[in-house]
């Protein structure tokens, strides 16, 4: 039992059964006992590998993305390139190898790193020390300063609270964590949802971001007010489905979610319908969903792996060729691959043409 486990567990016991939402905001982002606040969780070494550490040919071309809409937006003298959960800083310090050779891009901008984690802080500075770039950290987009803004989340929204539902002969009932003994136990709410009148079967699950329907609203009216467009690439589905996504995942592998609060990541696929209704709503317009593997390919990542083959050796060469089936690969029937399942969506202000990589996509 970790930790943060024994805290949660004194929570339950003083005031009663929280929601999956609060359970997850505490395992993950817990002033000093969260996942995210106390371990740099990427790579072999660590519990999973993101697409920026897995090639480079990923954060070059979202910096000729970003490029692209700098271009559209009339190549502003100042505009801010922000990623939300910049990971180690990896896929800003590719982008910015691009950006670099456009001219007059990398002068007119700073980057801004919106990122509560303080070791993934002190990496994301060691990786973009020398990037010639003026770099700023906040612990919410709202304390970005106003302007012009290029906005990037990679595997961001996934990490954000969800709330459950469960279909039962009364009602829509709210998923609970409370205690069986000593052990934290999923439960339900005595009492039904009233608002929730949706027609499901008994058992079927509803799964709900309010948090990131928040956020996509308040980015979309900031690109609305000031210009500018946002990428978001994530894991998830564009249909709504009676499902539960909520995952833990320790060391490259599934594990129990409420068995070590704190000690393994938490994450649940993006309802990417209610990122486009948030965005919509607050007037912004939205292109995609379109799976990874279509909106690589569109960007030109086969030529940029061709190009990155003409000169390496052969053991360069064999892991150019995996990275680049590895980020639009469809995969199996039985296991999708990150091509498939992972999703690109674009909010941008309505002013601005269609982005690339969405250019065939309905709206």
């Amino acid at each position: 039992m970790s930790r943060l486990a024994d805290e949660i567990r004194a929570l339950v016991i003083d005031g009663g059964p929280i929601g999956v939402d609060r359970f997850m905001a505490l395992a993950l982002g817990h002033p000093t006992l969260g996942y995210y606040v106390t371990r740099d969780p990427f790579g072999a070494a660590g519990d999973f590998t993101t697409a920026p550490e897995t090639s480079q040919m990923f954060g070059e071309l979202i910096g000729a993305w970003a490029a692209a809409v700098w271009d559209a937006l009339g190549r502003p003298a100042a505009v801010r390139l922000v990623e939300l959960g910049p990971g180690r800083g990896t896929l800003l310090a590719d982008a910015l190898r691009v950006a670099k050779r456009i001219p007059g891009l990398a002068a007119a901008l700073d980057l801004h790193l919106v990122e509560t984690s303080p070791v993934l802080r002190d990496a994301q500075r060691a990786t973009l020390a020398d990037c010639g770039v003026p770099v700023a950290w906040h612990a919410d987009l709202a304390a970005v300063p106003p302007g012009p803004a290029i906005v990037v989340a990679n595997e961001f929204f996934d990490a954000l609270p969800v709330r459950h539902y469960i279909r039962a002969p009364t009602g829509w009932h709210q998923r609970l964590v409370g205690l069986q003994g000593d052990t934290l136990a999923f439960g339900l709410a005595p009492d039904p949802e009233p608002a929730i009148t949706l027609e499901a079967p008994d058992g079927a699950v509803l799964e709900v971001g309010l948090v990131a329907q928040g956020i996509a609203r308040g980015l979309a009216a900031r690109l609305v007010r000031d210009g500018g467009a946002a990428l978001v690439i994530d894991y998830g589905y564009a249909k709504p489905a009676f499902a539960e996504t909520l995952q833990a995942v320790k060391r490259h592998a599934f594990a129990d979610p409420l068995a070590e609060p704190g000690e393994a990541d938490l994450s649940a696929q993006v309802d990417f319908g209610g990122l486009r209704r948030a965005a919509e709503g607050a007037g912004a317009a939205v292109h995609g969903p379109v799976p990874q593997g279509t909106f690589l390919r569109a960007l030109g990542i086969a030529e940029r792996a061709e190009a990155l083959t003409a000169r390496a050796t052969p053991d360069q060469a064999a892991s150019v060729a995996a990275a680049l089936e590895r980020l639009t690969g469809a995969g199996t029937p039985e296991r999708r691959g990150m091509g498939e399942i992972f999703k690109a969506l674009a909010i941008t202000a309505p002013s601005l043409p269609v982005p690339p990589g969405f250019e065939e996509i309905p709206s």
